[in-house]
């Protein structure tokens, strides 16, 4: 599909400034945003009261996602709901799902039972919202868990179950990010029930003329302000929470609180970067290659296309790489960063050949999601619960910005080139994206344990062995 010289230039600036930015918000997410997270849940396991607590988790939540950006491009994306009402009501979603999650860790309750709750509940709920708002509604739920919530959400699991000392204390720091993508999925289905809008529509993204490789630099350089005060208005109530904090616990010494300085200010110039690059490079480049795909009279090409696409992009976002490192130090390389990464990868490509197939087809999402839900769920009676929050972890943590500002506009591109519907149709592919590595992990967990399991059995007939060989010496 060839590119004008002007968008795979603009194609190419957004990359370079993808990598830059990638670079420095995750050595400033290592050094902020993990320490703070996991400093306040220690603190709030050691409070005796649940009431303050709890009542931190919903401010916290609220915060964290009025600050995420990616939700600010979905809500651009979706005009039939006003930008101030979808936000507020997928934050008060995340803030109180934030305090289930709290109150599931202090009374030690399953995570695959909590789950099996809420996504029946979740799917019974579809049948009764408008069907445009269906996809929206799981694409919330994805787009929520991007690179400002998920470093501060996993650091507060791994803070608030720190201070236990049962068997089941490592397995409970994960579960936090897949219970808080529920809350935006509940809260835009209810929006679609009670607010009804008399229709739902989409923006679509401006694409950009550009004649030569100054006007890019421009571009970039006129869009840079816009983001580092985007990023500044999501870094600043986090920083405002943590100096309240600090004053209150004095938890911090002077060295750690200017390591924690040093890696807010990495973080904010690494997200400026990385979402200048992403939302004026990737964006209206993602739209022209779906839409020229789709009129090249191959249109069928969208579903390899997109499975390839699928498979590397995952590696872009900037929160996989936060989780993959995690899971690995808190599961003693049990899991181990690349398993996680292929893991991830093979569960994105599948995700985005299904979208595809579905703007081809104009097949309902529920076809897939519940399906797809339902094998999910049973895997988590057959795995250890570690890999159930890690897989269901990892579903939020895949659909990040690349997801939202690269795959959802060549969604959105291919599907108006087809003539398909574009809230039905385009819509759902970061809910395609979030589902996917439910299993493919949860698998990876059946698997590893099966090869431990076979392991084990192995050592221990060699054991027989050499014991009677030994008696009969004897």
């Amino acid at each position: 599909m060839p590119l004008a010289s002007g968008a795979l230039v603009l194609f190419l600036f957004g990359a370079l400034m993808l990598i830059l930015g990638m670079g420095f918000f995750t050595l400033g997410a290592d050094m902020s945003m993990m320490p703070m997270g996991e400093g306040i849940g220690v603190e709030m396991s050691r409070a005796k009261n649940v009431g303050g607590p709890l009542a931190v988790c919903f401010i916290l939540g609220m915060l964290i996602t009025i600050a995420e950006p990616d939700l600010q491009v979905l809500a651009e994306q979706v005009p039939a709901i006003p930008n101030k009402i979808l936000i507020f009501a997928v934050a008060a979603g995340v803030g109180i799902f934030l305090m289930v999650s709290q109150l599931r860790i202090l009374f030690h309750i399953p995570l695959a039972k909590l789950l099996v709750v809420l996504y029946i509940i979740v799917f019974t709920l579809a049948f009764f919202t408008p069907a445009d708002f269906v996809p929206v509604s799981f694409d919330s739920g994805g787009v929520t868990t991007g690179p400002v919530t998920v470093p501060f959400i996993m650091a507060l699991g791994i803070g608030m179950a720190t201070l236990r000392s049962d068997k089941n204390s490592r397995e409970d720091s994960f579960g936090l990010i897949a219970l808080c993508s529920v809350g935006p999925i509940l809260a835009v289905l209810l929006l679609g029930v009670f607010y009804k809008p008399d229709n739902a529509l989409y923006s679509p993204t401006e694409i950009p003329l550009v004649g030569t490789t100054k006007d890019a630099a421009l571009m970039f350089i006129h869009a840079i302000p816009e983001y580092m005060h985007h990023v500044a208005v999501a870094l600043v109530p986090i920083v405002l929470v943590f100096l309240a904090f600090q004053l209150w616990f004095r938890r911090y010494k002077h060295h750690q609180l200017g390591k924690i300085a040093i890696g807010f200010l990495f973080s904010y110039v690494g997200l400026s970067l990385f979402l200048c690059g992403v939302n004026v490079g990737f964006m209206p480049v993602g739209q022209l290659i779906g839409a020229g795909i789709a009129h090249s009279g191959h249109a069928w090409m969208l579903i390899p296309i997109g499975m390839v696409i699928g498979y590397f992009i995952v590696a872009a976002e900037p929160a996989v790489h936060v989780l993959t490192k995690q899971v690995e130090e808190i599961s003693n390389g049990l899991v181990t960063a690349k398993m996680m990464q292929n893991a991830l990868s093979i569960g994105v490509c599948v995700s985005v050949g299904i979208a595809m197939l579905r703007i081809l087809t104009g097949i309902s999402i529920l076809w897939f999601l519940i399906p797809g839900y339902m094998v999910a769920v049973i895997l988590t009676f057959f795995v250890p619960n570690i890999f159930t929050g890690i897989a269901f972890d990892s579903g939020g943590v895949a659909s990040g910005p690349m997801t939202a500002t690269f795959l959802l506009p060549f969604a959105m591109g291919a599907c108006e080139a087809v003539g398909g519907n574009i809230m039905t149709d385009a819509f759902g592919i970061v809910a395609m994206v979030a589902m996917t590595p439910l299993i493919t992990i949860q698998g990876m967990g059946f698997l590893t344990q099966m090869k431990e399991k076979a392991k084990q059995k192995f050592i221990q007939v060699q054991l027989d062995q050499l014991e009677d060989d030994i008696l009969y010496f004897d």
